[in-house]
């Protein structure tokens, strides 16, 4: 059979460039969640079988009967809202503050060299030396707290738009220039598609060290919050409602970072890359 006899179906099927057909997404939610179910299992079964003692690291029947008590009496809901609405004005205010210093240390070689170096120091202060200054500028309550998440969100989104800025192609702004766009039609048309990828990965990483901060805001005198949680746990030497925290923490911490990404896939579906899911 010649070349030019081929049916369209076989043609279409040996074409390398034709997209595969992807698993459904609830196939790939069941597959996220299938190592940590069965080492949930594999430890409920230690426990069970005598092969390791659950008294310091208990089984997930114990996780899950704590939580389930905390859910009852209400108290969870209190926590998880509390440590929520600080994780959410944490990562506003980081992220705004963040957004705008990196594009303009991106954008302007002068205002780069005025202010990346002193950034850059700031950045590697550890969190936890923030606490006391900001106890004291701010006092014990919400704002100290919030202040602090933004502090650890800053960085990361700050250092990505920055570097995004940087990276573009020098081509493609040439472009731009030879089109004569304006300054306003050269950000909109050019360096924000081009920005626009890396600025939703800073954006998640910046997310993920706001639920990180939080715990170390809520350890500064919290009464609600997971971080509470987490302390009050370890006085009272409950080690089923610090995991019970903690897994909390990691349950609302991927259900915040698939909504981000969820909202932010409109905005790249222009996206030609490697490994996307159609």
């Amino acid at each position: 059979m010649s070349a030019t006899e081929i049916s369209l179906p076989e043609a279409v099927e040996a074409t390398p460039s034709t997209p595969r057909i992807h698993r459904p997404r609830l196939k790939s939610i069941w597959l996220g969640i299938l190592l940590p179910l069965l080492l949930a299992l594999l430890w409920e079964a230690s426990v069970r079988t005598g092969l390791t003692v659950g008294r310091l690291m208990p089984p997930p029947s114990r996780i899950i009967t704590t939580l389930w008590g905390l859910w009852q009496s209400g108290d969870l809901t209190t926590h998880i809202a509390a440590t929520t609405l600080r994780v959410f004005l944490g990562f506003a205010l980081g992220a705004i503050v963040g957004t705008l210093f990196g594009a303009l240390t991106g954008y302007s070689l002068l205002v780069r060299r005025l202010l990346d170096p002193s950034l850059q120091a700031l950045r590697a202060i550890p969190s936890i030396a923030w606490v006391p200054l900001f106890i004291l500028w701010l006092g014990i309550f919400e704002e100290s707290k919030v202040a602090l998440i933004a502090v650890g969100v800053f960085f990361p989104v700050y250092l990505g738009v920055s570097g995004a800025v940087l990276s573009v192609d020098r081509k493609i702004v040439e472009v731009g220039r030879i089109f004569r766009l304006s300054g306003f039609e050269l950000v909109r048309r050019i360096l924000l598609p081009a920005v626009l990828p890396s600025y939703v990965i800073a954006l998640r990483s910046g997310l993920g060290l706001g639920w990180m901060f939080v715990v170390a805001a809520e350890f500064m005198g919290a009464s609600e919050g997971l971080g509470y949680l987490l302390v009050d746990g370890q006085q009272l030497g409950k080690p089923d409602q610090i995991l019970a925290a903690i897994i909390t923490f990691a349950i609302i911490g991927k259900l915040s970072d698939s909504l981000l990404a969820a909202v932010a896939a409109p905005f790249l579906r222009w996206e030609d890359r490697f490994g996307r899911e159609v």
